[in-house]
């Protein structure tokens, strides 16, 4: 993987990027069980340095190099500054990650990054560690979460939306955005519109008349129609739904991710004509796995307007 050998093999993997909280190491978990079950191998490299109790098998840790508790205290920086500086860290010492990813040829490669968004939508050290990693022939696509939560509060929906595409334009890396835990939306109480709605990030001026009606956000009115203008006008944010529990949900994950860097069309696994023919149709599959989850969720709402039926 020396950089600029042109006769070096191409790596494929994942950057798996997101706010704290949203299931980025849950996420390198199952993935990496459900592709080891598939006879892919995979090889997971932690880049958080806060990152201590990971439960998948990591076979590269950042830790090795920095850790943010030893910066915290030697720099004597808060923990988004001592971030930004492992980070930069990280970069400064590119000769330590190559050396350990040379270690696993052939290997399919899952990345979990730190939580700090500002990494993703302002600051160049992470970025420019991906850019270093696509010189050394890494086929990466960025996997960003979100916690499917923010789709029953439209207000934070339309704030998940503008960072998502501050992300996709600052990271440059084809990308896949993910609506976490979706297992668990229901608990977090109904939506105001289909799933597909936000999956598919559909006319948003209906967001914004439903944010009208609630007295707060009805002085924002016109900030919020010119974000979604932003949103629309770009047109490049949609989301693929993800319960990790459940395999279909995590293969049809997988293939969105496997399309995106290229992966369906190597040479490596098997390619049958039914794999790129499943890449190629990628709207279909998107349409399928949201209406799978939205049956789920109806199924749901209505046992528990049953169940009110009942105690009344």
């Amino acid at each position: 993987m020396s950089e600029g050998s042109k006769g070096s093999s191409l790596a494929f993997g994942q950057v798996v990027i997101g706010p704290p909280g949203s299931g980025k190491t849950t996420y390198c978990h199952g993935m990496q069980e459900f592709m080891g079950r598939i006879g892919r191998k995979v090889t997971v490299v932690n880049l958080d340095p806060a990152n201590e109790a990971m439960p998948y098998q990591c076979a590269v840790d950042i830790a090795e190099l920095i850790t943010l508790p030893d910066v915290m205290e030697n720099l004597k920086l808060g923990p988004n500054g001592g971030l930004i500086y492992c980070m930069e860290y990280l970069e400064a010492n590119f000769d330590w990650l190559q050396e350990k990813l040379a270690a696993f040829r052939g290997h399919y490669f899952l990345f979990d990054c730190p939580g700090q968004v500002e990494l993703y939508t302002h600051h160049d050290a992470l970025k420019n560690v991906f850019a270093q990693l696509a010189k050394w022939n890494f086929r990466l696509a960025a996997v960003h979460l979100v916690d499917s939560h923010y789709c029953t509060d439209p207000g934070k929906f339309i704030s998940v939306l503008c960072t998502s595409l501050s992300t996709m334009l600052h990271v440059e890396l084809p990308h896949v955005n993910i609506l976490s835990k979706m297992d668990l939306i229901e608990q977090y109480g109904k939506l105001a519109f289909n799933l597909d709605y936000y999956t598919e990030v559909l006319d948003l001026s209906y967001l914004v008349d439903h944010l009208a009606s609630d007295p707060f956000f009805r002085n924002y009115r016109r900030l919020n129609e010119k974000l979604v203008e932003v949103i629309e006008d770009y047109s490049l944010v949609s989301f693929v739904p993800l319960n990790v529990q459940d395999k279909e949900s995590m293969r049809q994950v997988m293939q969105a991710v496997d399309k995106a860097n290229g992966y369906s069309f190597g040479d490596q696994e098997h390619r049958s004509l039914e794999a790129l023919m499943s890449a190629a149709v990628g709207a279909d599959f998107h349409f399928t796995s949201t209406l799978a989850v939205q049956e789920k969720y109806v199924q749901s709402q209505d046992r528990a307007v049953e169940e009110e039926m009942m105690d009344l």
